[in-house]
């Protein structure tokens, strides 16, 4: 494996939904990023994953979540430009309901149920040059 790379937009794989959607999808190993965009007034489907973890970045936009909570009761949100959407393991569609594209990353990790925090916050060694 490179120890270094630069992913260009043309190798990743590019979908147009029919919802509404464009999507390029970057697939790791290990994990997978996709930069979504949602036209305007248009809505995905409802839909979870079982192993699936997903945390989304709104980067323009404003983003109406809609989910179903613990208690089988449908919820909404909004999520706007730079703010954090953890959707766990719920039901959950997605809404464009205004005039301007919706654009945001999708974080795609399988979990193995490991806190890797500590692990995360100090792995890094400074080197001089």
């Amino acid at each position: 494996m490179p120890n270094f790379e630069v992913i260009h937009e043309e190798e990743s794989i590019h979908v147009r939904k029919e919802t509404g959607t464009e999507v390029n999808y970057y697939i790791f190993d290990e994990s997978e990023l996709h930069l979504n965009k949602i036209m305007p007034h248009t809505i995905q489907e409802w839909h979870f994953h079982e192993k699936i973890d997903e945390t989304l970045l709104i980067t323009k936009g404003k983003l109406l979540c809609k989910y179903i909570d613990e208690d089988g009761v449908e919820k909404s949100c909004y999520a706007a430009r730079n703010d954090i959407v953890k959707v766990h393991d719920s039901v959950r569609t997605f809404e464009n309901d205004t005039d301007e594209i919706t654009e945001f990353v999708v974080f795609r990790l399988v979990p193995d149920g490991k806190d890797k925090r500590a692990l995360i916050k100090s792995d890094k060694t400074v080197v001089a040059r």
